[in-house]
């Protein structure tokens, strides 16, 4: 029951918030979401396959609260529960950092500043760190083969989508600000030595 009640915690708070971003920059007349959005070929079929997979994955996490069964000891699910909260953390310390800057997806038309402050002077990709250490976590604390495939693919799409996607909008919106930024900090965690 222990991790049942954590885990809706989390979730209500990761989801919670994640709506209320959305909602809170459409309300003030700030496009939110683009994944998929004015975007052909290779691009459209990774911010898809994030699309499906950011709707899909919580679905499928609830199913397994439910049912509350892990195959994993009691150790690894607190591991867990620790890095679906850590997740949730930096996923909003994230979005708060980047402010009005935040979106869904990358905007063709849309102007954005370069965020490089806060846990973004650390990583260049800490909501997505975030994402990915809440998925990591909730897999962990109800482990099955399929949620473990479901978390795998979602957050290899995310990679996808930050590779094939995120990085060359960057480098084309900002030019050598970005590189040089790239040139000094992680894609995932830390600062490059100079």
């Amino acid at each position: 029951m222990f991790y049942k009640l954590m885990t809706i915690l989390v979730m209500a708070a990761f989801y919670g918030f994640y709506f209320y971003k959305k909602w809170d920059q459409t309300n003030r007349g700030i496009r939110a979401d683009y994944l998929a959005v004015d975007k052909t070929g290779f691009v459209r079929k990774i911010e898809l396959g994030v699309k499906i997979g950011a709707y899909l994955i919580p679905v499928v996490q609830i199913f397994n609260i439910i049912r509350n069964k892990s195959a994993l000891p009691s150790f690894l699910r607190f591991i867990g529960l620790l890095a679906a909260v850590a997740g949730t953390v930096i996923f909003i310390m994230s979005a708060l950092t980047m402010n009005d800057n935040w979106r869904i997806g990358v905007p063709i038309e849309d102007k954005t500043d370069l965020v490089t402050s806060g846990l973004y002077s650390y990583s260049r990709n800490p909501a997505f760190v975030g994402f990915d250490l809440m998925y990591i976590g909730i897999m962990m604390m109800f482990f099955n083969f399929a949620l473990f495939v479901l978390t795998a693919a979602v957050i290899a799409l995310l990679h996808l989508q930050i590779v094939n996607v995120e990085e060359d909008y960057m480098t084309a919106a900002f030019g050598e600000r970005y590189i040089a930024y790239k040139n000094t900090v992680n894609r995932y965690f830390g600062r490059k030595a100079q």
